[in-house]
């Protein structure tokens, strides 16, 4: 070959690499496209509106869109009294539900993973919930529950109590009965996801504990849950905003009462642009529940990187 033509081709060589590597970047393009324009569409084109909205006058009755700054934000604050209590409520029912699930379901994982007979049964009976309808799950727990008819008060009443809770048929004990309800529904879900964590530890690490003298519970607290601290923050993260915008659960039981018991925010939204059609004051609330799940998250995730380096 002359020295021409061996320029020629190494000259060809970079140019043709290039086109190639536009080629398979073009192909990956191509099938994230399908999903970049659903999450355009489906989430980001209707926050964006909600974000517009939230600064705009638009009830039902209305045939335009006012623009009002910061008055819709302002109501909130200064004069709606529903906003505090929904807000209340879903922090009490946040507080409360995340981490009794995250403690039953990492229970449940625990005595799951052991090799007792029938561990695939009880895998798939403390599963079944999850996967079941919502409905159907809150049909039966309300049934159990029933102040006058269900078998939790009629057991009650057998042991000695004359006057057993009205469950969710009192102001008292209505939030505790959702977040019953919450934690048996969603406790399954995260067991699996614990059980992956825990199938994923080294046993050796178990073996070299053992030799140097430690006890079940050291192990648990040095070998265990440093190497489920991941699954964890997960865990941790996805039930927070699971119930924060928890909505469908206060729809189909109490439909947030008695009174205002149960109202969270989701449920204030829904009411205020589908009962009230105050569609750009539902915005406004909208906005602020995303402020603070957004705030939560960024928070969980610096805790987690901190957390991760300390280990």
């Amino acid at each position: 070959m002359s020295d021409t033509s061996a320029k020629a081709a190494a000259a060809a060589a970079p140019k043709k690499k290039g086109s190639l590597q536009r080629h398979r970047t073009l192909i990956a393009y191509s099938f994230l496209l399908p999903n970049l324009i659903g999450f355009m569409v489906f989430t980001f084109v209707p926050i964006a509106f909600s974000l517009v909205l939230s600064l705009c006058d638009w009830g039902a009755g209305n045939t335009g869109i006012k623009f009002v700054g910061l008055d819709n934000f302002i109501q909130m604050f200064t004069q709606d009294k529903s906003f505090w209590i929904s807000l209340k409520n879903t922090l009490y029912y946040t507080v409360v539900t995340v981490p009794v699930t995250l403690f039953i379901a990492l229970l449940l994982a625990i005595l799951v993973n052991k090799p007792i007979k029938g561990r695939t049964f009880f895998r798939s009976v403390f599963f079944f919930p999850y996967v079941a309808s919502l409905v159907a799950v809150a049909v039966v727990w309300m049934a159990l529950f029933n102040p006058d008819k269900g078998p939790i008060n009629s057991i009650l009443m057998a042991l000695g109590i004359a006057n057993p809770p009205r469950w969710a048929a009192s102001q008292t004990w209505a939030m505790p009965t959702i977040i019953g309800l919450t934690v048996w529904k969603g406790m399954g879900y995260y067991m699996i996801v614990y059980l992956a964590g825990l199938q994923g530890v080294n046993p050796e690490l178990y073996e070299a504990a053992a030799l140097d003298g430690a006890n079940k519970w050291q192990q648990f607290l040095h070998v265990t849950w440093p190497c489920i601290t991941p699954t964890t923050f997960f865990n941790l993260m996805m039930l927070i905003v699971a119930t924060f915008k928890s909505y469908d659960i206060m729809y189909i039981t109490t439909q947030g009462g008695p009174g205002e018991a149960t109202k969270v925010l989701a449920y204030h939204i829904y009411n205020s642009a589908f009962v009230s059609g105050k569609f750009g004051y539902a915005s406004a609330v909208a906005m602020v529940l995303f402020v603070i799940v957004a705030c939560v998250t960024l928070i969980q995730f610096r805790v987690e990187k901190r957390f991760t380096d300390y280990l």
